[in-house]
């Protein structure tokens, strides 16, 4: 696992309120938050009218209750199968393979892609102890028994992670006789597909390649 910055002295401090210690100590947990970051909230967090406050902790509530896994393709969903896969006028024959719920996203705000979705909820990275065996790897390959795809789509970012997620992805479903592809040079190498914009996606999309 990736090491974490430590909360500082300040954060950590034995003045501190024991609840707003919590709170920091809490905040410090979410990704991309330092322990200086994580002071600024919780004081935030401290002076926010009480029913903002009860409606932000009544909306993390609700995400964890009403939220789940869609059945089909583990994309995060209130019912289950999810808008995407209850969708009969989208394209049955093509699967994006994605690696979070973020990139969905990412690729449907461009309106050039029509076709259905599965998600893996991370990638192959040994340095973090994350194997095949991890992510949403083998329900993809029982989609592709029980159902008409002809074509998947790799959409994985372009790092190393990702390029290894992708090639064992593709050893996986070549011997089942569907066209595997991925998405043009068109974004970045080292980039995220969430912080692309809407037209290099477009294009990485329209500029797919064999695999």
């Amino acid at each position: 696992m990736t090491s974490r910055e430590p909360l500082s002295s300040e954060a950590s401090h034995p003045s501190l309120a024991p609840p707003i210690a919590h709170l920091i100590e809490q905040l410090h947990k979410l990704p991309g938050i330092g322990p200086k970051t994580a002071q600024r909230l919780a004081y935030y967090l401290i002076r926010m009218p009480a029913e903002e406050a009860a409606a932000l902790a009544q909306a993390i509530g609700s995400v964890k209750d009403r939220t789940t896994l869609c059945g089909r393709c583990r994309n995060i969903t209130e019912a289950d199968p999810c808008r995407i896969c209850a969708d009969l006028a989208r394209d049955q024959t093509v699967l994006c393979v994605v690696q979070e719920p973020l990139d969905v996203l990412a690729i449907e705000r461009t309106g050039v892609y029509h076709g259905l979705y599965h998600v893996l909820h991370g990638i192959i990275d040994p340095m973090r102890n994350i194997g095949p065996e991890d992510l949403h790897i083998r329900d993809l390959v029982a989609r592709l028994t029980d159902e008409p795809i002809v074509e998947v789509v790799l959409a994985m970012n372009p790092t190393v992670e990702g390029e290894t997620t992708a090639m064992y992805v593709r050893q996986l479903v070549a011997p089942l006789g569907r066209k595997v592809t991925r998405l043009a040079r068109g974004l970045p190498v080292g980039g995220d597909l969430e912080y692309a914009d809407d037209l290099t996606v477009a294009r990485a999309f329209e500029g797919r390649q064999d695999f």
